[in-house]
Parts: structure tokens; C-alpha cells; sequence
């Protein structure tokens, strides 16, 4: 029997919000709560759902211009612990750290930032660094957490939604972990590239 494991915590942050409503609309219908930040956040709010600021989890604001605003261990330990580890769960009781299910992540447009001619400044600026630690963290925890980890593979979450509800089983988050890997050593690869040059 395949390990299955039930959505029901969702954290989004995403650059293009492109295509996300009907995934939104799916989760939302499956009971998933959702945490997000910024834009994202305000987007989801938009659709008239509800959703929990990250910074309400972390006490801690969005930082530096918007450069740290998931990077807290409420989150990436939400993402990271593993449940059937005791260890884990006691100390995610003791620090009071959500289970994060499932991590909607869309990296900023770093390529088509270099392409566009813009100033080093601005590329610079769109070196992802939250959402690049999101996808890695969730996709090594692959074994609990769902990672969507570009546009790409909305839909292919949401068909997954449509044919079993809010779950997935081992072999559909692996899938997503080795997607995951292929996007962070895309998207990693652009950036040495630009710097070599």
C-alpha cells in the first residue's frame, strides 16, 4: 500500500499568480488551509478565501525590502520535520511549528529579468533565495510534503485533486521532488551562468 498522505496545511508563495485560481478553488473545496505572504496572500484573499499570514506563524515581518520573508524555523521546520519521527513532533509541540503539507512555490523570473536587459541591481534582486529554500526543503521531505515548485506543475497537482481528493500517495511526491530538483538546478544554473559571464 502506497503511503498516503492527506493535504490539509498549504503554503503558497508564488510570482506568477497565472492559472493559481483553480487550484486555489480545488484546495480550498478539500478543506486545505492556507498560509502565504505578500502579494500571494493578498491574491488568495481577493478569491475570498481565507489565509493565514506567515508572519502571524513567525511573529516576525517580512524583511530587508521583501528578501526574508519565509526563511524562519516555524516554517521550514513545519516543512522539514518528519512525522513519524518523535523527536520531531515533540519539539515541532514544543516550539509551537504548524505542519506544512503541501508548498506552492513560483521563483522569481530570474532569466527573463537577464533577458529584458535589466540593470545588475535588478537581476540581482531576482535571485530567489525563500522560494528556492522552500522547493529543496519540501522536496527533501518528500516523503510528507507535497512540492509544487513553478506554474509548470499546477495542473498537474490539480489533477491529481481531482482524481483522489486532498492526497497523494509516496510515488506522486517523489514525482514532484524530482521535478523539484530538475527546476532548483535550472534555475541554479541560469545564475552561475550570468556570473561566469
Amino acid at each position: 500500500m502506497a503511503e498516503v498522505k492527506k493535504i490539509k496545511t498549504a503554503l503558497i508563495s508564488v510570482f506568477h499568480k497565472d492559472g493559481l485560481d483553480e487550484l486555489l478553488k480545488k484546495l480550498n473545496a478539500e478543506g486545505v488551509s492556507f498560509l502565504s505572504t505578500g502579494g500571494t496572500q493578498k491574491f488568495i484573499e481577493e478569491l475570498g478565501y481565507n489565509c493565514q499570514k506567515v508572519e502571524d506563524v513567525t511573529t516576525y515581518p517580512s524583511i530587508l525590502g521583501g528578501r526574508v520573508k519565509t526563511l524562519h524555523p516555524k516554517v521550514f521546520g513545519g516543512i522539514l520535520a518528519r512525522r513519524d519521527n518523535e523527536g520531531d513532533r515533540e519539539q515541532m509541540a514544543q516550539y509551537e511549528i504548524p505542519e506544512i503539507d503541501l508548498v506552492i512555490v513560483d521563483l522569481y523570473p530570474f532569466e527573463q529579468t537577464v533577458a529584458s536587459g535589466a540593470s545588475e541591481a535588478d537581476i540581482i534582486e531576482k535571485i530567489d533565495i525563500g522560494g528556492i529554500s522552500l522547493i529543496r526543503a519540501a522536496a527533501k521531505n518528500f516523503k510528507d510534503v507535497v512540492i509544487v515548485p513553478s506554474k509548470a506543475e499546477y495542473s498537474v497537482l490539480l489533477d491529481i485533486l481531482n482524481k483522489k481528493g486532498a492526497q497523494t500517495d509516496i510515488e506522486d511526491r517523489k514525482m514532484f521532488a524530482t521535478r523539484a530538483f530538475g527546476v532548483s538546478s535550472h534555475y541554479d544554473t541560469a545564475i552561475h551562468s550570468w556570473f561566469e559571464k
